[in-house]
């Protein structure tokens, strides 16, 4: 039978997991519901966000600014590389018959560029962040680190604002009405460009705010953004592709699910599992678990 510690443990380990997941999660979401393509740069750009922190913050290598000053300046600067990456990678294709294969490709091509430029710029020598917050606390019987708290704590917010963006506000509600149809939505005077542009940005920032949050969490390495990208591409799909909500749901649920197969049978066997999952769930609910079927 299992305790009460260490079902403490699964549930605060599945927390971090979920909340990390989530925040990975709903940028690549974002992009594909407003432009109906998969950013397969995006682990990409949560490792470079993660790079471009330490090298505010670092005392030895870089301008040793504090890492609540890091994290903010670094917001800008994924803001402007989403934006570029969008006017380089993906505009050129808009309106191609074979836009979603041909940007399958280049943010594939996006991918190993910045990958080698990261090492070429940094190397693949270990980095790792200072702490937002630094100490320990224990919750329900486990001990985390404050920055692991902080995550649990910040995920919910970011994304209840990114949320509250994409549904009160003019620019989010064009987002939404460019997702749903993009040619009415140009038919109604919608920059749609303009809306596309913003898109990838937004999901650039949230690639690059995981990075910066886990990066003292974990070691930075060039591949720090390679296995949360599966995993996020494992949520979107399990959580119904389009819905940004059900893509937030599907991530905690898979967080926990991870923490749980990871305590009971081990690390290795976990991610097999986590995908026999998905096929099942997929086998019942082509759509996913929240998405619609759409005729």
């Amino acid at each position: 039978m299992m305790t009460a510690e260490a079902l403490g443990t699964i549930l605060v380990s599945g927390l971090v997991l979920g909340s990390i997941y989530a925040l990975m999660a709903s940028g690549l979401s974002l992009v594909w519901s407003t432009l109906g393509i998969f950013n397969f740069a995006h682990g990409t750009l949560m490792t470079l966000g993660a790079y471009v922190a330490w090298s505010l913050t670092d005392n030895a290598a870089g301008l040793g600014l504090s890492p609540i000053a890091g994290l903010l300046l670094t917001i800008p600067i994924m803001v402007l590389v989403g934006a570029a990456m969008e006017w380089l990678v993906v505009r050129p294709f808009y309106g191609h018959r074979a836009m979603m294969l041909i940007t399958v490709m280049t943010t594939l091509a996006a991918t190993v560029f910045i990958g080698k430029g990261i090492q070429l710029i940094w190397g693949a020598r270990l980095k790792q962040l200072e702490p937002l917050v630094a100490g320990k606390i224990t919750i329900l019987g486990t001990t985390i680190s404050a920055q692991e708290l902080l995550i649990i704590l910040l995920a919910p917010v970011l994304l209840a604002a990114l949320w509250a963006f994409l549904r009160w506000s003019a620019t989010g509600r064009g987002i939404r009405a460019v997702g749903q149809n993009p040619y009415a939505a140009k038919l109604i005077g919608i920059n749609v460009p303009r809306l596309f542009i913003i898109t990838f940005a937004l999901s650039a920032t949230l690639a690059g705010l995981t990075g910066v949050l886990i990066s003292s969490v974990r070691l930075i390495t060039p591949m720090l953004g390679d296995e949360p990208l599966i995993k996020a591409l494992i949520i979107v799909i399990f959580g119904g592709l389009g819905s940004l909500a059900g893509t937030i749901w599907a991530a905690y649920l898979i967080g926990i699910a991870e923490a749980f197969l990871i305590y009971t049978i081990g690390i290795y066997w976990a991610p097999s599992l986590i995908f026999i999952l998905l096929i099942l769930v997929l086998l019942l609910r082509p759509q996913g678990l929240f998405g619609k079927v759409v005729r």
